[in-house]
């Protein structure tokens, strides 16, 4: 009887070692997962100023798409009239946050930022670094609509093919890879010679 109930416990304390396990396994995944995303957007942030910088002139570059694919966005919003010098201290303030890895209220701000000012000549980048936010958070639903919406509401934006791309490698982390694929061969046919269509070639050969 004794023997039957120590086996009993030797059983029991094997299977919960082998939970146990699993749990530190996960927790070590989700842990590089996290890691993974947050020095992603350390890259993306690394060149400072310089990079914000060609990304606003990308947007005024495609201010025409702004204005006219943005109607979904205006219809939805109650925009303010146009104040560029408002507009870029807002934005400014929200991509401060994500300087500063408070990516809750960089999420916000931005979000608020949309809303306000649908039509502005920041608007396409906002909505871009929305999906960036989302994804830092690990809000894989989010960052996905967010990404999408970038070349629905701004197709002529110059954040498009990154936009693409990275809503691409959203669906792959969601194990959507059938989406994934279709979204890569987009970037790669409509953007050749893109940075955004080189990642997208590698990934695309990767998921096969």
């Amino acid at each position: 009887m004794l023997f039957s109930q120590l086996q009993q416990m030797q059983q029991d304390i094997a299977q919960l070692r082998g939970m146990l396990e699993e749990q530190q396994n996960d927790i070590q995944r989700l842990k590089k997962e996290s890691l993974e995303r947050y020095q992603d957007l350390d890259k993306r942030l690394s060149s400072g100023p310089a990079t914000q910088n060609s990304q606003t002139a990308g947007a005024s570059n495609g201010a025409g798409g702004t204005s006219a694919g943005a109607g979904e966005a205006g219809q939805q919003a109650s925009a303010e009239p146009a104040d560029p010098a408002k507009e870029k201290l807002f934005y400014d303030a929200a991509f401060d946050l994500i300087k500063a890895k408070d990516f809750d209220k960089a999420s916000q701000a931005f979000a608020a930022f949309l809303r306000r000012y649908p039509n502005s000549q920041y608007a396409g980048n906002a909505q871009y670094w929305l999906g960036e936010v989302n994804l830092a958070k690990g809000d894989l639903q989010g960052a996905s609509q967010a990404f999408a919406k970038v070349s629905q509401a701004y197709p002529q934006h110059s954040k498009v093919p990154d936009s693409l791309y990275k809503l691409a490698d959203v669906e792959i982390r969601m194990g959507n890879n059938d989406k994934a694929k279709s979204t890569l061969q987009q970037v790669i046919a409509q953007y050749p010679g893109t940075s955004a269509a080189q990642l997208a070639q590698r990934d695309l050969q990767r998921i096969r």
